[in-house]
């Protein structure tokens, strides 16, 4: 027996769920997003795989994807209920599993922790488990720790199992680009390219201090373990504490008088406090998001005085916030996020899950 990490992630979740509920559209190209119309303003939030074989993916303006799909494409609003209720029944199949502890991370995946002599046969399982209690179809990665088993999943994507330990792991990622490790996203692939750092293997030999110069001691060290692909190996079944809440609109006309962008940071910042308000949690710190047209994209932020519960204090910071912003700019977007004090028994370790994203 050993001890074994498995990544379950949904195929294509939220088109899925939509292919379920409508079977005639089966084998079209199908797009998910906003209210369904693209000649609004909103972004994709998942296609299905035949659309995505046009290039169509998940957070592309649903404008640009129109003119993209071809004439067969669907185009469904966002059904936040749905996806909510289908994500419960997927990861109450998968604790079903005997010896499984699992730590939900997202509408549609999940790790879990388990000990076997057989983890293929326990990726079969989870999958046989799913597909049962919802007609979904899933892919698992198996790993000797979690960021393995969240890099194997990619491989054995659509439907399939990949496993992928200490054994394999130049074998399968050495010559692959450091933008293909979780964690490593395109700025930070960038600043390791301007170190010569290309591929995992060249940032698995990379010089810690150089890494620590540029990344600071912590991520210094957290990349260069990555490119070995050190990770935890801890899958923590702990219920997940959201650390903010936040609203954002995507305006279908610009905002362009300093009265119309104060009126909507009025909306939002007191939906993103009622949100934390419902938890019976203080605001700590809140956030303004900004896009002018025709896309650009700033944020800022500022931590309160001290922790608050009144309504007011929260919108008076965020419009704080938006005083300084450039008000001769057209705004398309915005968006405002309070951050909450965690409760003493919230989890104090950085595990970042993606709620309810679409």
């Amino acid at each position: 027996m050993a001890d074994w990490v498995l990544h379950v992630d949904m195929d294509q979740f939220i088109a899925a769920v939509e292919l379920l509920r409508r079977p005639e559209l089966a084998g079209l190209p199908v797009i998910v997003g906003g209210r369904g119309d693209p000649a609004e303003r909103a972004v994709v939030s998942t296609a299905s795989y035949e659309a995505r074989a046009y290039g169509i993916g998940s957070g592309m303006p649903l404008k640009i994807a129109a003119r993209k799909a071809p004439e067969d494409a669907v185009f469904l609003p966002v059904d936040r209920e749905a996806y909510e209720s289908a994500s419960q029944d997927v990861m109450a199949a998968l604790r079903t599993l005997p010896g499984v502890v699992l730590e939900v991370v997202g509408w549609d995946e999940c790790f879990l922790g388990l000990s076997t002599a057989d983890p293929e046969q326990a990726a079969a399982e989870a999958q046989a488990a799913v597909f049962e209690a919802t007609g979904l179809r899933c892919s698992v990665g198996i790993g000797d720790n979690r960021v393995r088993a969240k890099i194997a999943t990619g491989f054995g994507k659509p439907g399939g199992v990949f496993r992928l330990t200490a054994e394999n792991w130049f074998e399968v990622m050495g010559e692959k680009p450091t933008r293909d490790l979780w964690g490593v996203g395109s700025r930070v692939s960038r600043r390791l390219a301007s170190h010569g750092v290309d591929t995992v293997r060249q940032l698995a030999d990379a010089d810690q201090a150089t890494l620590v110069a540029e990344f600071g001691p912590r991520m210094g060290v957290w990349y260069r373990e990555l490119g070995e692909g050190i990770g935890p190996v801890l899958v923590d079944p702990t219920p997940w504490v959201a650390r903010s809440h936040s609203r954002e609109t995507t305006y279908q006309q610009n905002l362009v008088t300093t009265e119309q962008v104060e009126a909507a940071i009025r909306v939002l910042a007191g939906s993103a406090f009622d949100d934390c308000a419902a938890e019976g949690r203080p605001v700590a710190r809140v956030h303004l998001k900004v896009r002018y047209a025709p896309f650009e994209t700033r944020t800022s932020g500022r931590t309160l005085p001290a922790p608050t519960e009144r309504r007011d204090e929260v919108i008076d910071a965020a419009l704080a916030l938006g005083a300084a912003l450039d008000h001769d700019r057209e705004v398309r977007l915005l968006g405002v996020r309070a951050e909450m004090t965690m409760p003493d028994d919230g989890d104090p370790i950085e595990r970042t899950p993606v709620r309810g994203r679409i």
